[in-house]
């Protein structure tokens, strides 16, 4: 299992950046934590996929954790 880890500013999606991936869940969600600290306007997601696929090819993701 991979996650990574994306920020985003406010609730655009337009703004959601990878920032990160990692196989480890509480080195994810330690880095989100730093990355958007002292940064009020950015909120991070952590998503988690197991490397499968849906029948139109998207990879497919669950979200783990999302900072408010």
């Amino acid at each position: 299992m991979m996650y990574q880890v994306y920020t985003k500013k406010g609730g655009s999606d337009l703004t959601k950046t990878q920032v990160g991936e990692f196989s480890d869940l509480e080195e994810a969600l330690d880095f989100a934590e730093k990355a958007i600290e002292g940064k009020p306007d950015l909120k991070y997601i952590v998503e988690s996929t197991s490397g499968h696929f849906n029948s139109y090819g998207e990879l497919l993701v669950e979200v783990i954790a999302e900072s408010d």
